[in-house]
């Protein structure tokens, strides 16, 4: 398994520590727990992380992509910055999906839908440990990505199409914003 301290291990995979402040983060945080945040639906299952989308919203139960309220003001400065990170432009992150995971909770093994391109996280309240995972040969290749408080990742290439990734639970409450941008007719 790699450790990922030096993210150019993973092609694809950037980040940066200190994208926002502590200050900043602490707004975010509020805002989050503000959101009227639901539980996250897949199907017929009902997960443990409490979310709500906006911009977009991806329909599990249709596997279709619909606009749904508009990105918050409060949220336009984070998405401004997060598009420079990744040399995008605002416009183009159509969704924000802001989440709370309180303890006992993380994200299960998943790839993105891919109505959606570029993935950008801003991980907010406690550090967290991002697993990647590929088969190769009937074998799963690993490798694991430490988020700082107030750090941004951005999955782009072969870390957002050919790795899998998960977040392990945690004893603490965790927060992040993920802005995604929609994928271009191949």
């Amino acid at each position: 398994m790699l450790d990922l301290f030096d993210l150019a291990a993973l092609p694809g995979l950037a980040s940066a520590d200190g994208f926002v402040t502590p200050a900043e983060e602490a707004a975010l945080i509020a805002h989050i727990d503000g959101a009227g945040l639901t539980p996250f639906k897949f199907q017929q299952w009902t997960g443990k992380r409490l979310t709500r989308s906006f911009g977009w919203s991806y329909d599990f139960e249709t596997g279709r992509v619909a606009p749904t309220e508009p990105i918050p003001f409060s949220l336009e400065p984070v998405r401004a910055r997060a598009a420079n990170f990744a040399g995008l432009v605002p416009a183009d992150l159509i969704q924000a999906l802001v989440i709370r995971y309180d303890p006992g909770t993380g994200i299960g093994w998943h790839k993105d839908r891919p109505v959606y391109e570029h993935i950008l996280g801003l991980s907010l309240g406690a550090p967290a440990t991002m697993r990647f995972r590929r088969r190769i040969n009937g074998k799963f290749e690993r490798a694991t990505a430490p988020l700082a408080p107030c750090a941004i990742y951005h999955l782009s290439g072969e870390a957002r199409h050919g790795w899998e990734h998960s977040i392990t639970e945690m004893d603490v409450p965790r927060w992040s914003i993920t802005f995604r941008s929609l994928a271009r007719s191949r």
